[in-house]
């Protein structure tokens, strides 16, 4: 293997005056660039909370070190890199936080130069040690920051990139890992992030109230876009357009429309297409905002027109009623159980629904999982508790499989019952 020694930074005088060529832009480090630049950060105190709680876990597990990885995919939406440091990337699989379990943290990020240098800016608030992963040499340099530590005979866990599809870290940083500390003894941990996100902190539920802010105003903008003759990418932009406007980033928007004299669609559409709106259709939607990596999800039917009776009797009848049921188990004590109980009220009714029927989110969508036929849930999650924040989702389906309509709102549960995090009404709206 060839291996690029690491070289220290050229202060400012000397690179000032070296900005094309390679070695000294891509490790410059202390420039006064971005010095102007405003990120909102969490408190010391928050960090200093994180920090503590997973090391917490280290200590249990007989850990000296962990590798805490993040990307952009929705399943990660940043994970626990975000969680530590502040930053989501979007120029690489995933980055990467080296965390003793004493001494600092370091997070070894995609790009150098002017990229890295705003990163440094953007998580100042977390940590202080932010370094280039040298065109993806991430393994190497977290080596190097390992063997700094005096870690490599210890034993190192690595956390998932992506828990809801049990993926780790790429097999070209593992092995690079595997054969530059021969000695180290590695350990794939399960669900760490998700356990210490199950319950949020006050400034972590202010971050999940600014998404559901950011949600209905996702949905305004596609209420004010919906006419004749607009696409549902068109929709899309408006919505994307009014998460990035108030500071937010976009998870996903699932956006489609069908004819309600002759529907064809249950659910929205993942990919939303060139279709144009005509009037009488109706307008299915799952969008999800994040504000500082926090999200939260929305979805409620737009009627182009005047909604026809069958449309009309399915919302009255079936969607709102059902919906109703669920949100109403949302509460401190509760088990996660009962919102299932009351989705049986669907096939009571003589209709179905798409399987999935409401789930918790931490960072993004995980568990608890509540389905028409069972509840997918860590022990730690199956008893609704104050701090928890969950997505009731139900989207019942005509008996024969030709309609549904998307219904879902986010909640906070409190001490004493349950906030919803956005204000969009309770209607079938009617543009």
């Amino acid at each position: 293997m060839n291996e690029t020694p690491r070289r220290a930074s050229l202060a400012w005088d000397e690179l000032r005056t070296q900005l094309d060529r390679n070695q000294p832009f891509n490790t410059m480090r202390g420039t006064p660039y971005y010095r102007d630049a405003v990120y909102e950060q969490f408190s010391e105190q928050e960090y200093a909370r994180r920090y503590a709680a997973l090391r917490d876990k280290m200590r249990a597990e007989g850990l000296n070190c962990v590798i805490v990885p993040g990307g952009p995919s929705h399943w990660s939406f940043g994970g626990g890199m975000l969680w530590l440091t502040g930053h989501w990337e979007w120029h690489a699989l995933c980055c990467y936080v080296v965390v003793p379990l004493t001494g600092e943290p370091t997070l070894v990020y995609s790009m150098g130069g002017t990229h890295c240098e705003a990163v440094r800016r953007e998580t100042a608030g977390a940590l202080s040690d932010v370094r280039s992963s040298r065109g993806g040499r991430y393994a190497e340099v977290m080596v190097e920051r390992i063997k700094e530590l005096g870690l490599d005979r210890g034993r190192i866990g690595l956390l998932e990139v992506d828990p809801r599809h049990g993926d780790y870290l790429p097999i070209n940083q593992y092995e690079t890992l595997k054969s530059q500390l021969p000695n180290a003894t590695f350990v794939f941990t399960h669900g760490w992030i998700h356990e210490l996100l199950s319950i949020h902190s006050a400034e972590e539920l202010d971050c999940v109230r600014k998404a559901g802010i950011l949600c209905q105003r996702a949905m305004e903008a596609m209420a004010a876009r919906a006419k004749p003759g607009v696409t549902e990418y068109e929709l899309r932009a408006a919505a994307g357009a009014a998460i990035l406007e108030g500071g937010g980033d976009i998870d996903f928007l699932i956006i489609g429309s069908t004819s309600m004299s002759d529907p064809a669609m249950v659910f929205g559409n993942p990919r939303p297409s060139a279709r144009k709106l005509a009037r009488g259709d109706i307008i299915n939607m799952e969008l999800a905002a994040g504000y500082r990596g926090y999200t939260a999800q929305v979805g409620s039917p737009i009627c182009l027109g005047p909604p026809t009776d069958m449309v009309r009797r399915f919302w009255d009848e079936i969607t709102l009623p059902g919906y109703q049921r669920m949100a109403a188990e949302i509460k401190p004590g509760n088990p996660v159980e009962a919102v299932q109980a009351a989705g049986k009220f669907f096939r009571q009714m003589g209709v179905q629904s798409r399987p999935i029927h409401a789930h918790g989110i931490d960072l993004i969508t995980d568990g608890p999982h509540v389905f028409c036929e069972h509840v997918d849930a860590e022990p730690f999650e199956r008893t609704f508790k104050p701090g928890m924040v969950f997505m009731a989702e139900p989207n019942p389906i005509t008996a024969e499989g030709n309609f549904g309509i998307f219904l879902g709102h986010t909640y906070i549960v409190t001490q004493t019952g349950q906030e919803i995090v956005d204000q969009w009404p309770f209607e079938l709206v009617v543009v």
